[in-house]
């Protein structure tokens, strides 16, 4: 236990991050081993740590009598050797003899640096563990490192590396070796026993949450709040927005001059289409909104507990309202949280929606087929697209 080990000890703190005050509890606990296997017990064995001549002390502890009893010869020593040891030691004392760890046998040796290595390997699995948990629902900026066959990548994430699967990968994206890309921490998972895994995506919500964080100011500085996010990865995102200073637009904000914040946010989605909608604490606003680009001709929340409503719109805004394959109504309604029952103007009068003698604008024609699309997609969409999930 020369001034090298305690050297290398302190390189792996400064490497690794490991606390030091664990990596010597391992070693102590390895040495303690040792101990058991060389003299047959570890019962009576100290060991302390000498800071200042960097070394540890191993000591054995013997009680002094005047009979050794059977099988107490390791933990009893006669008054003349103890004397030996410690010239005031009598019956009854404890005196202590120290142990030259040089002395240990070559097997015991090699099972305390097995414990050593297991000790670090756990510890730097705790630092990991720790780092990314700290860094939990944040962007990291990774390197590609490896792209598998079956299409998965290997980011390194400086701490650790990460693989990303193919269902947390954008639709149609695809990475080479040295690409700097960013990625979305999900959580830590424990791989059966093999240590812990970090879980990265870029397919979640919360990607898109946290790139308005970074690029728009006004978000950043709290100005801007984000009140509530949908998406279909690769597709579409919706999100809602609010501003605490009246004269503050927060559209305007999250655009940017000439679009270079959304353009920005744009480009690291591989051009996914987003939506950026003004929030309203009243929900006949924030639904109408939340169907942005179509046009809204009335809203009514029909049973508040429900969360459900009516919502309708002129015969040549149906389909946009629905969108391909129901995806504009599906987000608006993963936006807002309501269930939301698309018509057009003409349907809402055959169903006399509307008071006797009320008149409404009718601008255009219906597209049935798009309210099928909408039914089949509001069914299919999943619980977990909403608030970064």
């Amino acid at each position: 236990m020369n001034k090298e080990f305690f050297d290398a000890i302190d390189l792996l703190v400064k490497e690794k991050g490991i606390q030091r005050e664990t990596l010597m509890e391992g070693i102590k606990a390895a040495l303690l081993k040792s101990c058991e296997q060389f003299y047959g017990t570890s019962e009576n064995i100290v060991i302390e740590e000498d800071e200042e001549n960097r070394q540890f002390r191993i000591y054995r502890e013997l009680e002094v009598v005047d009979h050794i009893e059977e099988g107490m010869e390791k933990m009893q020593v006669l008054p003349d050797k103890a004397a030996l040891l410690d010239p005031s030691a009598h019956v009854g004392s404890i005196v202590r003899e120290e142990l030259d760890p040089q002395n240990f046998s070559r097997i015991a040796a090699q099972n305390g640096k097995s414990i050593i290595l297991q000790k670090i390997r756990e510890e730097e699995r705790q630092t990991v563990s720790d780092y990314f948990e700290k860094h939990k629902d944040s962007i990291m900026t990774g390197i590609v490192s490896r792209v598998m066959r079956d299409g998965m990548v290997s980011v390194n994430l400086g701490k650790a590396d990460a693989v990303l699967t193919k269902e947390d990968m954008i639709p149609g994206e695809t990475f080479a070796p040295g690409d700097h890309i960013k990625v979305y921490v999900v959580a830590m998972r424990d791989q059966n026993g093999r240590g812990p895994r970090v879980h990265i995506s870029r397919t979640k919500a919360g990607l898109v949450k946290k790139l308005f964080e970074q690029e728009v100011t006004e978000i950043k500085e709290g100005i801007v709040e984000i009140k509530a996010i949908t998406r279909e990865a690769g597709s579409r995102t919706k999100i809602a927005v609010y501003s605490k200073d009246e004269n503050v637009d927060p559209i305007g904000a999250c655009i940017g001059v000439n679009g270079t914040r959304i353009n920005a946010i744009v480009d690291e989605l591989a051009g996914e289409k987003i939506d950026i909608i003004k929030w309203d604490e009243t929900p006949e606003i924030f639904i109408s909104n939340a169907l942005s680009p179509a046009s809204v001709y009335a809203v009514a929340v029909e049973n508040p507990e429900e969360r459900k409503a009516i919502v309708v719109v002129y015969d040549n805004q149906l389909s946009l309202a629905i969108g391909m394959k129901g995806q504009n109504a599906r987000l608006a309604a993963h936006l807002t949280g309501y269930k939301i029952d698309i018509k057009s103007l003409s349907q809402a009068e055959e169903e006399g929606l509307f008071d006797e003698g009320e008149e409404a604008d009718e601008e255009g024609e219906d597209y049935e087929e798009g309210e099928e699309g909408y039914e089949e997609g509001y069914e299919e969409a999943s619980e977990d697209s909403r608030d970064g999930e």
